[in-house]
This record gives C-alpha cells, structure tokens and sequence, in this order.
C-alpha cells in the first residue's frame, strides 16, 4: 500500500512537470557573499536549518506585443513575441540545508520595487510558514528599478532610484554587471527565472529538486503577475500556480516606454477563464480598489479563491518591524498581540504616521492561503471559500462595518470577532507611503470590561473564534495554538 501510494504520487509530480513549456533557458551562476534585499530576515537562517544563497542569471529576453488591441477585460489576450533584448538579473534563494527538509515546492516571489529597492513582502509575510513546511523561495529581480538600485554606489549620486529617504546605496562590486533592458522585458526575465529554477537546480537549490513553482507578487508585483497570468502564463506554463496579495483592479501593462506602449484595460481587468493553474488572491480592507476585479471562486475552468481579510492594511506592523525577527516562536506572536493593546505610530525609522499603524491578522491568513494552493496544486483539494467583505458602496468603496467600526464580511479571525482594538486598513496620514498602513485603536479598559467581563470571559469567547478560524481553514494549526495562549497569557482584563 505504502508503495503504490509512492508511485502514485510521483506520478502526479511528473505529470506537473511535464506540462511545462521550455519558457528559454538563461544562464545561471551562484554568487558568493551575502546578497542585497530590503525588509528581509535579521536572523540567521541558519538558526531554522536553512541557508540564503544568490544567483545571477542572463540571456536574451522578449518584449510582447498583443495580436488585437485594446486589450479585453476578460484577460483572453493573444500576445507574441516582438522586441528581444540581453539581460542579465539576480535572484535571492533561501532553501532548506537539509535536502530532506524540503517539501518541494518553491515559492517565486516577484520582488517589489515600489520603495526604489527590491524588497520581499510575501516572503516577510509567509515565511513562519514557509520554515515550518520546508519549502524553498526565490526573490526574482524582475524590474528595472531594482536591478538599476542593485548597482548604485555607496553614497549613491542622485540618479539613482530613490527609495524611502532618498536614493538609496547598493553594491556596485557585486552587482556592476546586471543589465536590465526595461519592464517590457520584465515578463520574460520572471518566466526564464523559473525555467532556471527547473533546469539548473544544482545551481539555484543547490541540487534540490523542486517540483512545484509557486509564483508570488505583492501589491505592484501582483499588478505585474495579473498582466503576466493573462498574457504570458498561456505561453510558456512555467508556474504551477499564483498568490496575487493586495491588486488593484487592473494589470501593469504589457508594454512601456521606450518600446511602443500597450497598456492594460484600467479597469477592471479580470483573470482569463481559461488559465490552466490555481489562482488565490489575497486582499486588504487597504485594497479597495481592487473590488472591481472581484470574480467567483471556481473550482473550473479558472481555479480560483478570492480572500478579503477583514481588519487589514495593505501593509502592516507585522510587515515592518515583526517579520525580520519572527523565527516562528510563541514570542512573536506574544508581541503580535501586545502591538493591538500597546499600538506605534512609528514602526521604522523613515516612517512618522499620523495615528498607530494597522496591527491586523495579515500574516496568519496568508500563510494558510499559501498552504492551502499548495494542497490545490499538488492534490486537486480546493481551498476554503470566503465571504466577501461587505460594502455600503461601490463608487467609491465603503465598507459596512459594525457598532465599534470593525469591517463586516470577508475572512474572519479572533482579532476582529474577539476584537481588543479596532483594527482598518484606512484612515491612516504622515510620511509617504503611511496611507498604506491602516490604523489601530485599543479599546479601553471600560470598553473591553463591556465586551468581555473579565479575562476569563475574553479568553472563552477567543478561543471559540480561534476554533472557527482553524475550522475553516484561514489560519494553520500551530497559529491556532499559538494564538490561543498568547490570549490566555495577555493581561486583557486581569486582575
């Protein structure tokens, strides 16, 4: 039994692989030392059995051009082939040491240059998960801002991309030799990127072999990925399936200056029908706009989940000052939880907010989405639906929201039906960039002894909300168990 079951599921690895088209194979070099990439770990890897690594990778990429223009809204896009063009990029991996550790399933994230600098949201967001489960993951340098930032002296002169504070420093030495021919190329250089993953695994995995390729992109990134899952994943195949966190109702456009541009309808743009791999998008209350792109969850012919998680900013506390340290412990969680009683307004240095930034539940959902569309992948067992957030309008978007002014509808955890604050993903002014971040406000000790009583009183009505999050599947066991004490250890009404 144990060895039919074996063969089996090789069967269905090798059948995923098969069905993938030769997107180009670039060339491939690990580099030594440690690579550049802003908001990411600040602990060893180490310390979790895991180890990062760089590669540099180049070859000729193509711009595509649409057979019919204006592109449709429906995603049913036609697309060739036009302007080619040499590049050579990077990516960043971070993998199990132990090659029995690995699950093998790579997460290929596009890496977000929004702030000047490539940087890694889904990575800081997933990445307990990630750990815990032994899957690997990539940051592809896609886009030309990044690569441009990668190769900016110490101190950078002004034409370099500015991040937040100013142009921001790279590393010449290291990263002199990158070419990047502009974003029109940007798709193709992210499919050659996981062409490279399956063809030189000695190189990239250090001779894991990775089975499933995930690809991943955050707010920008995921503008990016909707463009490239409408026009160039029907090319090439080289995804096995997509996590499309915090869109906005369009796509990036195909093509930009300075090759003839070809933009995308500005909204909505939707996911073609026909896509022949899981699509999970993952929202914010913060991603208002992207109600517009709503569609139906479908098991086929579009495989796809739509998740508004209530109580959330386009970025977070988590995000920006949590993340770096998380080793996946119950401490974390702990200071999770404290930063609803105890909020700041200042996560980062160069980040002055008008009020306390969003403390949400970002992290916790997203990690059992990305678990979720793994399984989907791997088995054909479809995700969990949710509720849609509820709204009052729809030009502009307003969501209904209770007595205390807690968002109605969409996915829901213990920290908004078991709420200690009022958690949003609006609302929020100050340096740039702070809009993003929703807000936090702790309810009183009057408020909660309203609510809740006493601390046992918080601690029962927690716990339920906790067990109806696992059992509908939007947060993972160890998160469940985690959150329950962290609840039981608060002084939340303690005497």
């Amino acid at each position: 039994m144990i060895a039919g079951l074996a063969c089996v599921l090789l069967l269905s690895v090798g059948m995923v692989a098969a069905a993938h088209a030769d997107a180009g194979s670039p060339v491939v070099a690990a580099v030594p030392g440690a690579p550049l990439v802003f908001g990411h770990t600040e602990f060893d890897l180490g310390t979790v059995g895991y180890v990062q690594s760089e590669v540099f990778f180049e070859g000729t990429a193509a711009a595509y051009g649409a057979e019919t223009t204006p592109l449709s809204s429906d995603g049913m896009w036609t697309v060739e082939p036009s302007d080619q063009a040499a590049y050579k990029s990077r990516a960043v991996v971070n993998r199990p040491i132990d090659p029995d550790d690995f699950n093998g399933t790579v997460l290929v994230e596009w890496l977000n240059v929004s702030g000047g600098v490539d940087a890694g949201p889904d990575w800081q967001h997933t990445h307990v998960e990630l750990i815990r489960r032994g899957y690997a993951w990539i940051g592809v340098s896609a886009q030309a801002v990044g690569v441009n930032q990668l190769k900016c002296p110490t101190p950078p002169d002004p034409s370099c991309p500015s991040g937040v504070g100013g142009p921001t420093p790279g590393d010449p030495d290291r990263y002199g030799t990158l070419n990047h021919p502009g974003d029109s190329f940007s798709y193709d250089i992210f499919s050659q990127a996981g062409q490279a993953i399956r063809d030189h695994a000695d190189v990239v995995l250090g001779g894991l072999q990775p089975e499933v390729l995930i690809a991943a992109g955050e707010s920008q990134s995921a503008g990016r990925l909707v463009t490239y899952i409408n026009a160039i994943q029907p090319q090439h195949h080289v995804y096995d399936g997509f996590f499309v966190h915090s869109r906005g109702s369009g796509g990036a456009p195909l093509r930009q200056a300075p090759q003839t541009p070809t933009i995308t309808p500005p909204s909505p743009t939707f996911m073609r029908q026909d896509l022949d791999v899981p699509v999970v998008v993952f929202q914010a209350e913060t991603d208002a706009g992207g109600v517009a792109a709503r569609q139906p969850d479908s098991d086929g012919p579009l495989e796809y989940r739509l998740y508004e998680v209530a109580g959330t900013a386009h970025f977070d506390l988590y995000g920006l000052a949590q993340a770096g340290l998380d080793m996946g412990r119950r401490s974390t969680v702990a200071e999770w939880f404290d930063s609803m009683r105890h909020p700041v307004s200042e996560p980062l240095p160069n980040f002055v907010c008008s009020t306390p930034i969003n403390s949400g539940p970002a992290t916790f959902v997203a990690r059992a989405a990305i678990a979720h569309l793994d399984d989907w992948i791997r088995h054909g067992t479809p995700p969990p639906m949710a509720p849609r957030l509820e709204t009052t309008s729809l030009s502009p978007v307003v969501y209904a929201r209770d007595s205390n002014g807690i968002a109605r509808g969409g996915v829901r955890t213990p920290a908004v039906d078991v709420p200690v604050a009022v958690l949003s993903g609006f609302g929020q002014s100050g340096s740039p960039f702070c809009s993003l971040f929703g807000t936090t406000v702790p309810f009183s000790a009057d408020e909660l002894t309203e609510r809740y009583r006493n601390h046992g009183g918080f601690v029962s009505r927690w716990n339920r909300a906790t067990h109806d999050a696992l059992a509908a599947g939007f947060i993972v066991g160890e998160d469940a168990a985690d959150l329950r004490s962290v609840a039981a250890m608060s002084d939340v009404l303690k005497k």
